[in-house]
């Protein structure tokens, strides 16, 4: 074997001899990916500080990843399989850093957003081509166990990037939190040379760029539409943006069927194990990023943990990810997928439910039944669903399914991050005027109701107020917290609504166990459907 590995995986004879190395590179690859959107949440005061943010730059500050992100993965995912996966793996890594770099350097809030955007675009093309390189390495023997470590990787990410920024703002600016991806992209980008095999698709006809186009304005204007709406009002440009996603949705559904070589063939929808997993990524999601949102928030502003404090405490969060894929992995070749994605989602829904409970005097110790939850129910869920989706898509569209599952991913936790974070504003700011409204100047009360931290910086100014005091001042930050905990319990009910309807509909979609003769037969007439509506077509 090669130092380099040159060989393509349709050329060898048998499974990839350095696979399980080729994996670690990947999960590597994603965990930079992850990183960049967690390690944020902790990284945010001190960057609202310094640039002077207001509440709607940090949050494009924050979505300004997240858009480009969920809204190009489809396209790209289907120029790796056209082209190189692997080489689409080292541009997107390459991408990313770049980004990364301008992130550190720069010190004007639209230059963040922009680094950002840059950011995002390179975890476009590094998401789904982890994925599809993953399935193309594996033999199906030995790609549940892949998956299930791709899974915790993510799972693994979202506790790693709080404590890593914790720790880097410890000693360093802000702009450490962006400049520690480099090296581990420059590690990954020769990994993915010396032990990542070229792969791409066989057979693959033209890319369907005009479906691609539809769904990056689909797909963006979506989630620009479900950001800026619910946080800063239906104005014209969310009302015109969600317009735009509806008739953008309608237009690629009404070309992709015409098509004779569809970007995303959407008939794959009637599926159940595809449409239901498809459905369980996306709510699962929902839940779980908007939770770990405004949590780790209450952990910070409420009782006062410090970005590295905070980065520890979501540890077991991690912990109980492993545990759930180490039972997953066992279990689902004996229960079934719909038992585990069903498992997983009903115990994410309980985490999410607990979090009702909060109060202004909670402690960490009633945070931490919920991260345990929400941490197995990743471990539990996410890798058959993706396993699912992932087994659902032929060779040659491996880019294709991994850009799918991805934007799922992708477009549950930006809803769940905006629509709930949205409604904890909501409740924090009537809550607050409720307590002290009659008691602060307008211009106070408006900065106080804009965030939790705006709340404890007027505070702040009080207790050196020559006209107020530190009895005031204390006063303002005990209704500050216990504004923000009526905010975390009133969300959690809704959120844990809409995540308990979500295990419904996902259990009555996905099908209940089937033989391998059934499993045979639906992917044969699958096949042979898809056979006949090409011809039909050409």
């Amino acid at each position: 074997m090669p130092l380099l590995a040159t060989t393509p995986v349709d050329k060898m004879s048998g499974p990839y001899a350095r696979r399980w190395w080729a994996l670690l590179v990947l999960c590597l690859s994603l965990l930079i990916v992850v990183m960049a959107n967690t390690s944020l949440i902790v990284a945010a005061p001190v960057m609202t500080a310094d640039l002077g943010l207001s509440s709607s730059d940090l949050q494009w500050v924050i979505d300004g990843y997240t858009v480009p992100y969920a809204a190009l993965m489809l396209v790209l995912g289907a120029i790796g399989d056209k082209y190189s996966r692997r080489g689409a793996l080292v541009t997107g890594l390459v991408i990313f850093a770049g980004g990364s770099v301008m992130g550190s350097l720069v010190h004007e809030t639209g230059l963040v957003i922009a680094a950002r955007a840059v950011m995002g675009v390179g975890a476009a093309v590094v998401m789904p081509a982890t994925l599809s390189l993953l399935v193309a390495v594996f033999p199906k023997g030995e790609r549940a166990r892949a998956i299930t470590a791709w899974t915790a990787t993510s799972g693994l990410a979202i506790a790693v990037g709080p404590l890593v920024a914790g720790w880097l703002l410890e000693d360093h600016a802000w702009g450490s939190t962006f400049l520690v991806n480099v090296p581990v992209a420059v590690v990954a980008v020769i990994g993915a040379l010396l032990l990542v095999p070229p792969s791409k698709a066989s057979g693959m006809g033209r890319i369907d760029y005009v479906g691609g186009l539809l769904s990056i304005v689909s797909v963006g204007s979506l989630v620009y539409a479900t950001i800026e709406g619910p946080h800063f009002g239906w104005g014209a440009g969310p009302v015109v943006a969600a317009v735009v996603a509806a008739a953008g949705l309608v237009a690629f559904v009404v070309w992709e069927l015409r098509h004779p070589h569809p970007m995303l063939n959407v008939r794959r929808f009637l599926l159940r194990p595809f449409s239901g997993s498809m459905l369980a990524v996306l709510f699962f999601f929902f839940g779980t990023y908007g939770a770990i949102y405004y949590a780790t928030q209450f952990l910070q502003f409420v009782l006062g943990y410090g970005a590295l404090e905070t980065g520890v405490r979501l540890l077991p969060l991690a912990g109980a990810v492993f545990v759930g894929a180490a039972v997953t992995g066992r279990l689902t070749p004996k229960l079934g997928v719909k038992a585990m994605v069903g498992s997983g989602m009903a115990i994410g829904t309980v985490g999410v439910f607990l979090l009702v409970l909060i109060e202004k005097d909670s402690t960490y110790a009633d945070f931490l039944a919920p991260m345990l939850l929400l941490g197995l129910a990743i471990g539990l869920s996410v890798s058959p669903a993706t396993d699912t989706i992932m087994g659902s898509f032929p060779e040659n569209e491996l880019g294709v399914g991994g850009g799918a599952n991805d934007t799922a991913l992708e477009l549950g936790g930006s809803l769940g991050i905006a629509v709930l974070g949205s409604l904890l504003g909501t409740a924090y700011r009537d809550e607050l005027a409720g307590l002290v409204g009659d008691r602060l100047p307008a211009a106070a009360l408006d900065t106080a109701q804009d965030s939790v931290g705006g709340g404890l910086a007027v505070a702040e100014r009080l207790a050196t107020s020559p006209d107020a005091g530190p009895r005031q001042a204390q006063a303002l930050a005990d209704a500050v917290h216990q504004a923000f905990a009526h905010g975390v319990s009133t969300t959690s009910l809704v959120g844990g609504i809409i995540m308990a309807a979500g295990t419904l509909i996902v259990l009555a979609v996905l099908p209940g166990r089937r033989t391998r003769t059934q499993r045979n037969d639906e992917e044969n007439a699958t096949e042979v459907r898809d056979a006949e509506y090409s011809d039909s077509v050409n």
